[in-house]
C-alpha cells in the first residue's frame, strides 16, 4: 500500500509484510539494557566481566542493526523504500487502547548503526580511560543502560514509547554526569541537566496528550491510521489552536520544546556545557551519539507534523513554509552563533568542545528547518563521529597531561602525543568544515546551501555563515594552545595506550570517509533518506551554484583558520598571561568568558522567582494549610473529648447504675435464696398467712 504524507518527508513508502529484521528489532535496545541489569548484580571489583558484558551487548546490537540496515538498503536498491512496523496493544481502558511498537525505515536504520558504532568505540575507549576508577563496574552498568535507552528512542514507532525511553535517557544522563558525585561541581551539573531538560519535557508531555486526544493514537505509522500519516494530519490541520496555528502546528511546537531541552538549544542550553563534569567517555557519548542527538532525531521523526502546520502566508518572504519549521530554523541559527561566540573565550578543553556541540546542534536544527530531514540528519551523523573523536581526543590529552584540562597549561604536545594529535587534527578540520576532504564540510555545506536557496529571509544564512567562521577560529585557538608552542604544564606528558588511541583512528577514518556519501556528485545519503535513486554525476562539481558556495565556504573557513593562527599559532604565552583576544577587547572577552551572563540572568530572575515562590508556598503551607489542619485537629479533639464525656458520664454512668441496682437486688435475693429449707417453709407460711388475710379482707369488703 502506497502512502503519501502531508508535509512530505518521504515521497513514497511501501508497507511490506514485516520482515525478520523488523520482528527482531526490539533486541537492539533490549540486549544492552539486559546487560546493564546483569552488571548491576556484579560486585564492584569485577572489571573484566562488566566491560565484556557492556561491549559484547552493544556489539550484538551493532550486528543486528547492520543486518536491519542492509535489509533496508537492499529494498531501496530494488526501488522500494521500506517502512515496516510491529505494533501491539499495551493496555486498554474501555474502548480506548494504548498501542506501542517499533519501526524499521531508513531514518531508524541509519540512526541505529550510528549509535551502536560510535557507542561501541566509546565503550572500548572507556576501558582504558576508567581503568583505575574504583567504580568501574557501576560506570559500565550506567553506560550500557544509557546506550539501550537511546536505541529505544530510535526504534520507537509510538510517541509514548519514545517518551519512556526519552526519560530513561534523562535518568542515565543524570547518573553519568554526576558519576563522580564526590565532586560538588559534578553533582550540581547532574541536577542542572536533569531539571533543565524537565522544563522542555513538560511541554513535550503536553504535546503528547494533545496529539492522543486529537488523533486517538500515538503510533507514528499504522498502515495509514498513524498520527504521522495523511488522515490524522489532515484532521489536525482542520483544528485551530489560536495565534494563527492549526492543532498540527501547536502540537509540533510543544514537541519541539522537548527537543530544545534535550539538544541544548536556546534558551535551555545551559545544562549542556556543564555536562562535561562527568568522565570524558560520558561527554563523548552525550555530545555525539545519544542524548543531544535525541532531540534532533525527535524533530526528524515528527517531521510530517512539523511540515503540516498552517503556512504563514502573511510573512512575505517566509511564505510557503510552516510556523514550526520557522521556529526550528531561527532557534537553531541563533544557537549556532551564540554558542560559538562563547566557545571563543573558554579555557577548559572539554568546555570549548561542549559549546561547540551546542553550536553544531543549532546547525542540525537549522538544517531540519531549511532543508528537511536528510540535510539535518547528515550533519548529525557526521558530527557524531568527529565530535566523539574530539571529545575522546580531549580525554586522551587530559589522560596524558595528568588530568589537566586548562588549555593554557598545555602546549607542544604534537611530538609527544603524535597519534592523538593526528586524529584530533582530523576531527578539528572536520568540525571546521575544511573544504573537500572532510565530512563536516559536506554536511555543513548542505545546510548553508539550503539556507541560501530557501524562501526565508537571509538572516539564518548569514548567522550560520558567521557561526562557521567562529568555529574555525575557536578550534584553531584550542589546537594552538594544546599542541603547538612550548609545554606549560607540570610533569611530563605521554601518549595514551592503544585501547584509547585505536578508537580515535577508527573515528578519524569515518570523519573523512563519510563525506563521500553526501557530495553533490553522489548524494547517496540524501537519496536514501528521501526515498529516491542516487546517481553518480561528476558534472555536479562543475555547476556554478556549487562552485560559488564552495568558494564562499572556503573563504569563511580559511579566514577563521587564518585569524586563529595569527593570534595564537605556535606561541607560548604563560598560563597566567591574558589571552590575545582579551588584551584587544577585555570587555568583550569578559562577557564571552562568563557565557554572556545567561546563567547569572537565570539566577537573578527565574531562580530568584522560584526561590521566592518556594518561600511563599512554605509560608502558605505552614500558616494557611497548616492552620486549617490545626483547626480541624482541634475540632476533632474537642469532639473526641465531648464523646468521651458523654460516654463516661451518660453511657457508662447509666450502665454502671443499672449494674449496681441489679447487683443490689441480686444480693437481696441471694440472702433470701440461701438453700436452707426451713427458711423457705417460714417464708411460705408467711406468704400463706398473708394471702389468707388478703382473701378474708377482700371477702368482707
Amino acid at each position: 500500500m502506497l502512502m503519501q504524507d502531508v508535509g512530505a518527508f518521504h515521497p513514497e513508502f511501501v508497507d511490506l509484510s514485516t520482515s525478520t529484521a523488523a520482528q527482531w528489532l526490539w533486541l537492539i535496545p533490549a540486549v544492552p539494557i539486559v546487560a546493564s541489569g546483569i552488571i548491576a548484580l556484579l560486585r564492584q571489583p569485577r572489571r573484566k566481566p562488566a566491560a565484556a558484558l557492556a561491549i559484547g551487548s552493544l556489539g550484538c546490537s551493532l550486528l543486528i542493526a547492520l543486518y536491519a540496515f542492509a535489509h533496508v538498503v537492499s529494498n531501496w536498491a530494488s526501488g522500494i523504500t521500506t517502512r515496516e512496523v510491529v505494533n501491539f496493544t499495551w493496555m486498554q481502558t474501555g474502548a480506548s487502547t494504548v498501542d506501542l511498537g517499533w519501526v524499521l525505515d531508513p531514518l531508524s536504520a541509519v540512526m541505529m548503526v550510528m549509535v551502536c558504532l560510535v557507542g561501541l568505540l566509546i565503550f572500548i575507549y572507556s576501558v582504558g580511560y576508567m581503568e583505575h576508577d574504583e567504580n568501574f563496574t557501576r560506570f559500565f552498568c550506567f553506560l550500557s543502560l544509557f546506550a539501550g535507552a537511546m536505541l529505544g528512542v530510535v526504534i520507537a514507532n509510538s510517541l509514548l514509547l519514545l517518551f519512556m525511553c526519552w526519560e530513561l535517557v534523562g535518568l542515565t544522563s543524570y547518573l553519568l554526569i554526576g558519576f563522580w558525585y564526590h565532586k560538588p561541581s559534578a553533582a550540581a551539573a547532574a541536577k542542572k541537566a536533569f531539571l533543565t531538560t524537565r522544563v522542555g519535557d513538560i511541554f513535550f508531555l503536553l504535546g503528547i496528550v494533545w496529539l492522543f486526544n486529537a488523533t486517538g493514537t500515538l503510533l507514528f505509522y499504522n498502515h495509514g491510521s498513524g498520527s504521522m500519516e495523511g488522515l490524522a494530519l489532515a484532521n489536525l490541520l482542520t483544528q485551530h489552536a489560536g495565534l494563527g496555528l492549526s492543532a498540527a502546528g501547536a502540537i509540533a511546537l510543544l514537541i519541539f520544546a522537548g527537543a530544545v531541552g534535550k539538544s541544548g538549544q536556546l534558551p535551555l542550553h545551559v545544562w549542556l556545557p556543564d555536562a562535561m563534569e562527568g568522565p570524558t567517555p560520558v561527554s563523548a557519548l552525550i555530545h555525539a551519539a545519544t542524548m543531544v542527538a535525541a532531540g534532533v532525531y525527535l524533530v526528524a521523526r515528527v517531521y510530517p507534523l512539523m511540515a503540516a502546520g498552517a503556512p504563514l502566508s502573511s510573512v512575505g518572504a517566509m511564505a510557503g513554509t510552516t510556523a514550526p519549521l520557522i521556529v526550528v530554523t531561527w532557534i537553531g541559527s541563533a544557537t549556532a552563533v551564540f554558542a560559538a561566540l562563547i566557545a571563543i573565550a573558554q579555557n577548559d578543553i572539554k568546555r570549548i568542545l561542549a559549546y561547540s556541540t551546542v553550536s553544531q546542534l543549532g546547525y542540525m536544527m537549522a538544517g531540519l528547518g531549511l532543508g528537511g530531514v536528510a540535510v539535518g540528519l547528515f550533519h548529525l551523523i557526521t558530527h557524531a563521529f568527529f565530535k566523539a573523536l574530539l571529545f575522546m581526543g580531549a580525554g586522551s590529552v587530559i589522560h596524558g597531561c595528568h588530568e589537566e584540562q586548562d588549555v593554557r597549561r598545555m602546549g607542544g604536545l604534537w611530538p609527544v602525543m603524535p597519534v592523538t594529535f593526528a586524529t584530533y587534527a582530523i576531527g578539528m578540520l572536520a568540525l571546521c568544515g575544511f573544504p573537500i576532504f572532510f565530512s563536516g564540510f559536506w554536511s555543513k555545506d548542505a545546510i548553508l546551501e539550503a539556507a541560501h536557496q530557501s524562501g526565508f529571509i537571509k538572516g539564518p544564512y548569514y548567522l550560520l555563515a558567521f557561526g562557521a567562521l567562529l568555529t574555525a577560529f575557536y578550534m584553531t585557538r584550542q589546537v594552538s594552545y594544546v599542541f603547538f608552542g612550548k609545554w606549560r604544564g607540570h610533569g611530563h606528558a605521554h601518549e595514551s595506550p592503544k585501547v584509547m588511541t585505536a578508537p580515535l583512528a577508527i573515528l578519524a577514518f569515518f570523519a573523512i570517509a563519510l563525506g563521500i556519501i553526501g557530495t553533490p556528485a553522489w548524494p547517496w545519503f540524501h537519496a536514501f533518506l528521501d526515498g529516491h535513486a542516487a546517481a553518480i554525476d561528476l558534472h555536479a562539481f562543475a555547476e556554478a551554484d556549487f562552485l560559488k558556495l564552495l568558494g564562499t565556504s572556503a573563504v569563511i573557513v580559511f579566514l577563521g583558520l587564518g585569524l586563529g593562527w595569527a593570534l595564537y599559532g605556535n606561541k607560548s604565552p604563560a598560563a597566567e598571561e591574558p589571552d590575545a583576544l582579551e588584551k584587544a577587547t577585555p570587555w568583550l572577552w569578559a562577557g564571552l568568558r562568563d557565557r554572556l551572563y545567561v546563567d547569572e540572568f537565570y539566577s537573578a530572575t527565574f531562580i530568584v522567582f522560584y526561590a521566592w515562590w518556594a518561600r511563599v508556598a512554605d509560608w502558605f503551607d505552614r500558616c494557611v494549610w497548616g492552620g486549617i489542619v490545626a483547626l480541624v485537629t482541634w475540632l476533632f479533639r474537642l469532639w473526641a473529648q465531648l464523646n468521651r464525656w458523654i460516654d463516661n458520664e451518660w453511657v457508662d454512668g447509666g450502665f454502671d447504675k443499672t449494674c449496681d441496682e441489679l447487683s443490689s437486688g441480686g444480693g437481696l435475693l441471694a440472702r433470701v435464696q440461701n438453700g436452707r429449707v426451713q427458711i423457705y417453709l417460714r417464708v411460705l407460711a408467711v406468704a400463706v398467712v398473708a394471702l389468707a388475710v388478703i382473701l378474708i379482707w377482700s371477702s368482707r369488703s
